[in-house]
């Protein structure tokens, strides 16, 4: 070869490989209102026809891992209450326990163990704890061996028409769905599919009959699991059991319900008539909602009809509407929803916390509407935390917005329950107690999902570990650094091989977010992305690949028109309270838990107090609102905590002084709860003020609706309630 040859190679090779490198950097960046569905995730299971396609598919457990806070939440709830129930619990004692027993017989055998073990056992999965992931196989390991010969596994319940009670078998298809996803073990299909068929030969009217209360109202998750083996196994007869499921469950797109065909226990203030709007609902038990109003959307994917989708927005809507008008995500039904009982001192059930957070990320995957991750957020980051005490070892039932006392007394009727209902107890409310503990794990789970293109897409914000497959099964690990929801910068970096490998990343852009911004490797991208919606970025993505998406916060000023014209403050995902000074009284749990709690012979009560939480400073406040609501308060920011934990009024890493008055005459009523609101704007000649604010979640003790203090004509005087 001649010389002149030698340097025209070696030219076209650097000419190749310059050709190369701009092609591996090609890429396309686009707003996507939902990935593309055009296509089917070849390395996930998704939605097989007839069924509608997925549009996002969950990852299995343990392929996100938490970092940052997330993990401290995590640590801190395998350490506290959640964690250790197994050895304070009655329900969850191996002695007479029905859940352990082949023949299914036994005293112990309800919805406590499968409660448990959906947060227990996926937070072993996600952690690797090796100690509790034995402890939850040798529950998965009894329920397998339940089954018996017509396909029935568990406890036997049978009520007195000798019908069956499917509900806490519904809940005990999660664990063995999330124990499939973990160890791969076909018996959980086998168990599966003989279950179903077992149920497939139960005759309509025996099937989620009336007789049970909750089986009836909560059909969906039956319908769930039945959808999750169906993507499996493709079984025919499993298209069948999701109409029979279906059309035997209360009817939650019915809007014409008479005051008979509402099931749940009710009542009005004053014995006031029943408005109009409450047969818009079948039933207005705070959990069931949560748990169930998403049910016609999981039927929609069958039945491809966008009014059975567009029933289970509505009711999301209606309860809010009624019930809802307050920050934190939830509503006011304290246990049961009544008309007339509508301030933001009424409260939820942390089962309802945790539900609601499931249905969402269930709606999240269903539809890709970026609402349900939006609401998601707004829930975990504001209710959620101040449902517990910071060590996670006692929780209160009920929580609501505004509520500035909590004791061993009874607040009843100003709360619904009779009892103690909101003091920190690790044992009274036995529901709650046990049902607690998913909230974290599934969020964790659903922080990352793939989409139909075999890409990823990040879907909620929180510091986290993703490993997962993309394209044509190549893994990538996707690390997210932030401290996210307490700043706006969230850092994305990419591990791939060495090749580099081409796949989509989808990311979230949250509604409140109006001037997001994304860059790629330090250089910001010219597409700007839309609140709202996704950015999908395809590119052949190299090791080391970093992505920011920078997410500016905004002070906004929420108007709650329908509660009084009360304000809350928002800034970004995180709505705030009045910072208001908590003094715990520890107190002995045996002697302040309601009737039904019940301990294991030899539990050492003592290790597990109750506390009262009472006010140190004053909280009836109005705020000073100007013009612009962004010049009424300052922000400011502080060191993030050294223990990763950032949910106390000591650690929070973002505090608002606002300025506000004193209303004397706004004092805690008769029930023992903070008055109920009065219309604003209204006057108060005490003295200016200034106040400090806190993330909601943050605050075991609050005021997140706020009166608005006015002046002249137009402010009303707030009247003195006995």
């Amino acid at each position: 070869m001649s010389k002149l040859t030698s340097w025209i190679s070696i030219f076209i090779a650097i000419v190749c490989l310059s050709c190369n490198s701009e092609k591996k950097q090609e890429q396309t960046l686009s707003i996507a209102k939902i990935p593309d569905t055009s296509a089917t995730n070849t390395n996930y299971v998704s939605n097989q026809k007839p069924l509608a396609s997925s549009v996002l598919i969950k990852l299995p457990v343990g392929a996100v891992k938490p970092n940052g806070w997330l993990k401290e939440m995590m640590k801190r709830q395998a350490n506290g209450l959640m964690g250790n129930l197994g050895e304070i619990s009655a329900w969850l004692q191996e002695k007479d326990n029905a859940w352990l027993a082949e023949d299914g017989k036994g005293f112990w055998g309800w919805e406590e163990v499968p409660y448990w073990l959906k947060g227990y056992g996926n937070t072993a999965y996600i952690l690797g704890d090796e100690k509790m992931i034995t402890e939850t196989e040798k529950w998965i390991e009894a329920a397998i061996a339940s089954q018996r010969e017509d396909g029935n596994f568990g406890p036997e319940r049978l009520g007195e028409d000798g019908t069956q009670d499917f509900w806490a078998n519904m809940i005990m298809l999660y664990c063995l769905q999330s124990y499939y996803e973990y160890s791969g073990d076909d018996r959980v299909i086998d168990l599966m599919t003989n279950y179903f068929k077992f149920q497939n030969n139960v005759p309509d009217e025996e099937f989620l009959s009336g007789s049970h209360y909750w089986q009836k109202v909560r059909g969906g998750d039956n319908l769930h699991s039945v959808v999750w083996l169906y993507n499996r196994t493709g079984d025919e007869f499993l298209l069948e059991l999701m109409e029979k499921i279906h059309r035997n469950t209360s009817n939650w797109s019915k809007r014409d319900n008479s005051i008979d065909d509402i099931h749940n226990w009710k009542e009005t203030r004053d014995n006031m008539d029943y408005p109009g709007w409450y047969s818009n609902l079948i039933d207005w038990h705070n959990v069931n909602v949560a748990q169930a109003f998403r049910e016609p959307a999981q039927y929609y994917q069958l039945s491809h009809d966008e009014k059975d989708l567009k029933a289970t927005y509505d009711n999301f809507k209606i309860v809010r509407e009624h019930f809802g008008q307050v920050p934190g995500g939830m509503y006011g039904a304290d246990e049961n929803a009544r008309p007339g009982y509508d301030d933001p001192r009424q409260g939820i059930e942390t089962c309802g916390v945790v539900e609601q957070m499931n249905s969402n990320e269930s709606l999240l995957r269903i539809t890709g509407d970026t609402f349900w991750a939006d609401h998601t957020e707004e829930v975990a980051f504001n209710t959620f935390p101040a449902t517990m005490m910071p060590d996670m070892k006692s929780l209160r039932y009920i929580t609501s917005p505004n509520m500035v006392l909590n004791d061993d007394q009874n607040h009843r009727p100003g709360i619904m329950n009779d009892g103690p209902f909101l003091m920190m107890n690790p044992f009274s409310s036995r529901c709650c107690q046990h049902n607690h503990g998913q909230g974290w794990p599934y969020m964790v789970e659903n922080l990352w999902m793939a989409t139909p293109d075999n890409g990823l897409a990040a879907v909620i914000y929180g510091p986290s570990t993703v490993s997962a497959k993309v394209a044509d099964g190549q893994e990538v690990e996707i690390s997210t650094e932030t401290h996210y929801p307490f700043e706006q910068a969230i850092k994305f970096s990419i591990s791939t091989s060495e090749k580099g490998t081409a796949f989509p990343l989808y990311f979230r852009i949250p509604s409140w977010a109006q001037e997001a911004s994304v860059s790629i490797n330090g250089t910001k991208t010219e597409t700007a992305p839309e609140a709202g919606k996704y950015v999908r970025i395809d590119r052949n993505w190299q090791n080391g690949d970093v992505v920011t998406l920078d997410l500016p916060k905004k002070l906004e000023m929420k108007k709650w028109e329908n509660n009084h014209n009360s304000v809350s403050v928002n800034y970004g995902p995180l709505s705030f309270s009045l910072k208001i000074g908590e003094e715990y009284t520890k107190k002995q749990s045996d002697e302040t838990a309601v009737w039904d709690s019940k301990w294991q012979e030899g539990a050492d009560t003592k290790k597990w107090p109750s506390y009262e939480i009472h006010p140190t400073t004053d909280w009836n406040y109005g705020l000073l609102l100007e013009d612009d609501v962004t010049n009424s308060f300052t922000i400011e920011e502080r060191d993030w905590p050294e223990n990763d934990f950032p949910f106390t009024p000591e650690t929070t890493p973002i505090v608002l002084k606002a300025k506000a008055k004193q209303i004397p005459q706004w004092t805690i009523d008769q029930y023992g709860l903070a008055g109920e609101l009065q219309e604003s704007p209204v006057k108060s000649s005490e003295e200016t003020e200034t106040v400090e604010l806190i993330p909601m979640g943050a605050a075991r003790l609050r005021i997140s609706s706020f009166p608005v203090i006015g002046e002249g004509e137009n402010a009303n005087e707030w009247k003195q309630t006995e």
